[in-house]
């Protein structure tokens, strides 16, 4: 009997055998739970949605789109605008990760390259991996009593060479934006971290062989084909890590000081969309709370911006590499 001959009949043979109706049930409930999940998470996130557009309705009639681009947040005389904390958001999460990325993504190629004897990166991943275990809470309270005490020599000294500067002007008292970002760096390192690292550990070994056969050194290697190769996974991680740093509420609450008042300094105390939900929800009445709501509703749309990004920017990476 010839191989072809045998694989047609085994072939025939699959397809007559009949299966018994306890495996197509098993299949049909299956098919059938699993559509029940997916559509409860597709409700509960309809159902959060509307019930934020919802009590935002009574704020939006009331203020329009000046919302976001007024500053006075004034519960004596009603009148609320939000730039300041949607300013805070942004520059806080995009600075932080200005920082985060390069110490993650340096982080995770120390940890999957042969850079250093085996202890010593495992030791490394385990910490960094211990890091994502710490509450916000407890990060802020380290945030509070360490980290601002021992970071406001070298704020003091920027603001003596970079004074003049507009970011750089004020002189650092405590709670700002800039402690605020070196904790949101410190809450999303290990995001990017570990995702970086599980990128560059399935780049296929083929690819590091051939760029050492034709000649390139390690980090040749590194740069041209391994980075380019797990590009788009890490580019995934940093709009994850970025999504988080938006949302983080507790640790920055904490340590950015939640002023009201529009500063471009770094050093000054500012505030985030998150932070000001945290701190004037349980006290709000009337049309605060619909402020508030307002704010939370431009806080899900700037998350959900940055989830679409992030899929259309890792679809278009992985299409190039």
């Amino acid at each position: 009997m010839t191989p072809d001959r045998s694989s047609a009949e085994n072939a025939d043979a699959f397809t007559l055998r009949r299966r018994p109706p306890s495996e197509k049930l098993v299949d049909i409930g299956f098919r059938q739970l699993s559509l029940c999940l997916a559509s409860v998470v597709a409700l509960l996130l309809l159902g959060i949605f509307y019930t934020v557009f919802h009590g935002a309705g009574d704020a939006f009639k009331e203020f329009g789109l000046s919302f976001i681009t007024t500053s006075s947040w004034d519960p004596v005389n009603g009148k609320y605008g939000a730039f300041v904390a949607i300013y805070g958001t942004l520059v806080s999460s995009l600075l932080a990760l200005v920082i985060a990325v390069p110490l993650g993504v340096g982080t995770a190629i120390f940890i999957t390259e042969d850079l250093m004897p085996k202890a010593i990166r495992e030791a490394i991943g385990l910490m960094v991996e211990l890091l994502a275990a710490i509450p916000s809470v407890v990060l802020g309270l380290w945030a509070i009593f360490v980290m601002e005490p021992a970071i406001r020599p070298f704020l003091e000294f920027l603001h003596q060479v970079l004074g003049w500067s507009p970011f750089f002007s004020t002189v650092p008292q405590g709670p700002g934006m800039a402690p605020a970002i070196l904790i949101l760096v410190v809450m999303v390192l290990p995001i990017i971290t570990a995702i970086s690292r599980d990128a560059l550990n399935q780049v296929p070994p083929e690819l590091r062989q051939g760029a050492y056969g034709v000649g390139t050194t390690r980090w040749g290697a590194i740069f041209s084909v391994i980075l380019p190769a797990a590009v788009s996974a890490i580019t995934g991680g940093v709009m994850l890590a970025l999504g988080r740093a938006m949302g983080e509420t507790m640790a920055v609450t904490m340590i950015i000081g939640n002023s009201l008042n529009f500063d471009l300094s770094l050093l000054a105390p500012g505030n985030t969309i998150a932070s000001m939900l945290a701190n004037q929800f349980g006290e709000a009445d009337g049309i605060q709370v619909s402020a508030l709501m307002y704010a939370a509703l431009i806080l899900m749309l700037l998350t959900f911006a940055v989830n679409v990004g992030a899929q259309w920017i890792v679809r278009r990476l992985s299409l190039r590499y």
